[in-house]
């Protein structure tokens, strides 16, 4: 009885024993199905083909361009790569791929809908409209609509311009910004449209006009690309408030959004961003040295600190 209630026992053991392989199994069967069930829209397309397409533009400095190889670079390109380098760890990949696709103001978005690049790379406004269609990571740029004079003038704020002659480029927000605050703030200010950005820098050069009101970004790189870059000041005063640029994906791709929102708040609270900005803003960039001589402002550092993919400029103070 003893020894054949050991093998009873025994035997007990050995099913108990097998049963727990089993489980086990089982298991790893339903976790790792759950795994593959989970990789859906990008980050599987990504997987499954094992490169990632990134959107670049051909010529808007300093975020994402063509160097003398023709090769992007830029701001926003080197943020990508860092995002790239994100998808791969969540991937697991050995190897990935960077697919590089030209994008313009009208296909960017087109482009990203039909599946074409996965990430566009660039100087795009997030704004609510835009998120009707596509989504955004977090703010890598704050633009307003701000003026450019010379430090001879001393002027020191709107409110300076009063009674001045001011320019601006015809067509645009900008000129429609500065035709309001005349009348709202009563400055009295002859206001002159440009046919171009050119025209209206050069009116304020040659001291046709004071001031010269356009995008901020827009009138660092004018001014970086004069015959004497320091004479000139851009205003700290905005005839706007801050609007967000971000790199934009697809639309509703939540997972890979996440892994895409939290490569970018990585970058950005670890003060790598920063540096990154310095990189591109404040030192001579490629391919004929200029220097935007644009320091981080406030309200990107705050940004940064606490990134965000708001739309809304009122998020951004």
């Amino acid at each position: 009885m003893l020894a054949s209630g050991r093998i009873i026992l025994k035997g007990e053991e050995e099913v108990k024993h097998f049963r727990s392989i089993g489980l086990a199994l089982a298991a790893t069967f339903v976790v790792s199905q759950a795994g593959a069930q989970e990789l859906t829209g990008t980050l599987k397309n990504i997987k499954d083909t094992g490169a990632i397409t990134l959107g670049f533009r051909d010529s808007s400095i300093p975020f994402s361009y063509l160097d003398d190889n023709q090769k992007p670079v830029g701001f926003a390109m080197d943020i990508c790569y860092k995002i790239v380098d994100a998808v791969k760890k969540e991937l697991k990949l050995d190897k990935l791929e960077v697919k590089l696709n030209p994008v313009t103001s009208a296909t960017r978005i087109p482009l990203m809908a039909n599946g074409t690049i996965d990430l566009e790379c660039g100087s795009t406004t997030n704004n609510a409209e835009r998120q009707k269609q596509v989504a955004f990571t977090n703010t890598h740029f704050l633009t307003a609509s701000r003026y450019v004079f010379k430090k001879a003038s001393g002027l020191k704020s709107i409110d300076d311009l009063k009674g001045k002659t001011v320019v601006s480029t015809a067509g645009t927000t900008n000129i429609k910004q500065l035709t309001e605050a005349n009348v709202e703030k009563k400055l009295g200010a002859n206001i002159i449209p440009a046919k171009d950005h050119a025209e209206a820098f050069l009116m304020v050069e040659t001291d046709r006009a004071v001031a010269f009101v356009m995008d901020d970004i827009l009138l660092a790189s004018l001014v970086a690309g004069s015959k004497s870059p320091g004479d000139y000041v851009i205003s700290k005063d905005a005839f706007s408030k801050p609007e967000p640029y971000g790199i934009m994906l697809r639309k509703d791709d939540a997972a890979f959004k996440k892994v895409v929102d939290a490569a970018t708040a990585a970058l950005y609270t670890s003060g790598e961003g920063q540096k990154i900005y310095d990189k591109w803003f404040t030192q001579k960039i490629p391919p004929k040295g200029l220097n935007l001589n644009s320091p981080i402002s406030a309200e990107l550092k705050n940004e940064f600190a606490k990134p965000t993919d708001s739309p809304n400029p009122d998020d951004y103070k």
